[in-house]
């Protein structure tokens, strides 16, 4: 006896909607692999980015806190805004003290530091070195700097702008920073803050 088996065909429409559900299943895993991968990738420029942004507040902080009258004479501070801070401070333990100037521009917070030169001694801008400290700031209108009076205990609002130069015995630096928007999940701030130590009064 001889059996005959009815072996039954896919149909086009069946290959097709095998195809399909394949391709659907195959881009998902991409996707989410490729998810996984810009997450984990993303993470670890946010911790590189969070660990320098420490590291360069430590370095501001320290500066800050040994502000002192400039190799002329001049009062410690020389101005102080909300995206900028200029004072003199002896940067290389030489006999004379530097200008040094915090600020932001763009999207970078610089540090350009002045020696002074010449006879009689001075200051000259076109002297200024500049480098790069910090990228991708995105404090919006959050100051980078914030000044506040020996009357402050820890609580209360900062000085108000123009600030009178005179009355600054400690400064909050706040810096929010966002690689990309569009891959993150919002903007990470390092803050640090600094009493002057040759201006305290009652502190």
């Amino acid at each position: 006896m001889i059996k005959i088996f009815n072996k039954k065909a896919f149909s086009l429409v069946e290959i097709i909607v095998a195809v399909a559900i394949a391709s659907i299943i195959f881009l998902l895993v991409f996707n989410f692999g490729n998810d996984v991968f810009s997450f984990n990738s993303n993470a670890q420029k946010n911790l590189s980015a969070q660990t320098d942004a420490r590291r360069m507040l430590k370095s501001i902080v320290k500066e800050l806190r040994k502000a002192s009258p400039s190799s002329l004479g001049s009062y410690p501070i020389v101005s102080a805004s909300a995206t900028a801070v200029t004072f003199f401070v002896d940067v290389d333990n030489d006999s004379y003290k530097e200008q040094v100037r915090y600020f932001l521009q763009g999207t970078e917070l610089k540090r350009g530091v002045i020696k002074p030169s010449g006879l009689p001694l001075s200051y000259n801008p076109a002297n200024e070195k500049i480098i790069i400290l910090i990228r991708d700031i995105n404090n919006g209108v959050t100051p980078i700097f914030e000044y506040f009076d020996s009357s402050y205990t820890g609580v209360g609002p900062s000085l108000v702008q123009p600030v009178q130069i005179t009355q600054i015995r400690l400064v909050r630096i706040t810096v929010k920073i966002e690689k990309d928007p569009n891959k993150s999940l919002g903007p990470f701030i390092v803050t640090s803050q600094v009493f002057l130590r040759n201006l305290k009064d009652n502190l």
